[in-house]
């Protein structure tokens, strides 16, 4: 700046006519510029700064996700170091015994000492001993709060019963009995998920052996008894359409497991083994069965189905468990089956159609909110479906209902409630005192109205107000707040 200054003085003592600029206002110039570069400087910094923050953190995260992926991949070499090492030990065994000639033709019916230390409920192992099939049914009837375990130590309770798939089989008599009204009660339920169970659990002792040890416990002879059993319960299932028991038949499941566990190879029962899919759809162990089945490759067509018929929820389910999310998008279905539940039938635009039919449409829209909201929550979606928007039409509609009720019941008239012995009340006189009116005033309390038609609607059970008010039966299913059942983890 000195340097342009003097620059500057000698200009202006050699120049015949005066400029009309100072230095002053040159230098302010320079300083403006030089202020200004100073501070694109110091944004150009900050900017460099927070990028080297932000490579700094995708570093971190790229780092820890692949120690992530490390960790698993050494766990499952380790797992699978471990089903070899299993393997050849297997193998040593069968090749040292077939060498020394040793034969153990009834090694699997006899329980080892360190069985019977593991079990809990000894009684299992007697009775699969006396190969008491109703006596297993009742101590699994009478013992269902202790379900867990019992299923854990029936496939080694099995190993002491002289034939365990003959038990088995046995323990099937009496699945289609009907009821004296024709009803499932909750003894018949319970009897066949008792059914399903152990051919469950006889299959868990059937994976646990070799080839010869299975083809001893699920013998020619026992193998024929079960192709007949579902030769008779075939017949049966035609009667059942696609939307039985909501996905969750016990008759279905039955039978899928039958063929399972003791490997029925018949063309005339396997032909429609796909179209029983759907009717077990809510089953837990519908995935097991299919792949066990070979039936993996008709899991689409099955999923069409389920669409078809506006069963969105379990499509998206068997969409996740064989990996076909990508062919059917779960938010695309989980959009549309809100989208189908928010459609009002041409039935109910009617204005003449009662108030409890227009309730409807708002609990089928309730139902569905819930039943989507789950189903993202089951599945990690709340990234790429945010329930935020749900929960809040949930409220709206939860608060309009409750408003509708109170509406209701203040418009609805108090019958007249006749005495005990038949004789009407005698109307009250005009000269009773204020205070007399108010110490005798009318109940209007309606805590003794009949329920409204949504509140029980749906349920297993119905309340008998003649019977005693204790009187019912085991509560055997799970319910929103506004009392629409929805699926709850099967136990057996």
């Amino acid at each position: 700046m000195q340097q342009l200054q003097r620059a500057f003085a000698e200009l202006e003592s050699h120049r015949a006519v005066t400029l009309g600029l100072k230095w002053k206002q040159i230098e302010d110039h320079f300083h403006g510029l030089e202020k200004s570069l100073k501070r694109r400087f110091t944004v150009l910094e900050d900017q460099e700064k927070e990028f080297e923050t932000k490579t700094t953190q995708s570093q971190q995260i790229l780092e820890r996700r692949q120690a992530a992926v490390m960790a698993k991949e050494a766990a499952s070499l380790e797992r699978l170091q471990e089903k070899r090492d299993a393997a050849v030990v297997t193998i040593a065994d069968a090749l040292a015994k077939r060498t020394n000639g040793i034969t153990q033709p009834d090694d699997v019916k006899k329980l080892s000492d360190s069985d019977v230390k593991a079990l809990t409920n000894p009684q299992l192992a007697k009775l699969c001993e006396e190969n008491d099939a109703q006596g297993l049914h009742k101590f699994i009837s009478d013992n269902r709060k202790n379900l867990a375990s019992i299923k854990e130590e029936i496939p080694i309770a099995l190993k002491a019963a002289a034939d365990p798939g003959g038990l088995v089989l046995d323990s099937l008599n009496g699945f289609y009995v009907s009821s004296e009204d024709g009803k499932k009660d909750s003894n018949l339920l319970g009897q066949r998920r008792t059914c399903i169970m152990l051919m469950e659990c006889l299959s868990i002792l059937l994976t646990n052996l070799g080839d010869e040890s299975v083809s001893k416990v699920i013998s020619k002879a026992v193998k024929d008894r079960a192709k007949v059993i579902a030769e008779e319960w075939k017949p049966k299932l035609d009667g059942l359409d696609v939307d039985a028991s909501n996905g969750n038949s016990l008759e279905a499941h039955a039978f899928l497991q039958l063929v399972a566990t003791f490997g029925i190879d018949s063309g005339f029962v396997r032909e429609d083994l796909s179209k029983l899919i759907p009717m077990v759809s809510r089953r837990r162990q519908t995935a097991d069965l299919c792949r066990f089945l070979g039936l993996s490759e008709k899991i689409p067509s099955v999923i069409d189905v389920l669409l078809n018929n506006g069963r969105h929820i379990d499509a998206v389910n068997l969409a996740f468990s064989f990996e076909l999310t990508q062919r059917f998008s779960p938010v695309l279905l989980l959009k549309s089956y809100l989208t189908e539940s928010r459609r009002v039938p041409s039935v109910i635009k009617s204005p003449n159609l009662s108030p409890n039919a227009q309730n409807d449409v708002s609990e089928r829209e309730l139902f569905a909110l819930k039943a989507v909201i789950k189903c993202i929550e089951d599945h990690k979606l709340e990234d790429e479906y945010p329930p935020g928007p749900l929960q809040k039409r949930i409220l709206h509609l939860e608060k309009a209902k409750a408003d509708k009720k109170q509406a209701t019941e203040v418009s609805k008239p108090q019958p007249k409630r006749p005495r005990a012995n038949g004789i009407s009340i005698a109307p009250r006189h005009t000269n009773i005192a204020a205070a007399d009116k108010s110490f005798y005033g009318r109940m209007t309390d309606n805590r003794y109205a009949p329920p409204t038609q949504y509140m029980y609607e749906n349920r297993p059970y119905a309340y008998n107000m003649a019977t005693a008010p204790y009187n019912m039966p085991p509560n055997r299913a799970h319910y929103f707040p506004t009392a629409y059942q929805y699926q709850a983890p099967y136990l057996h």
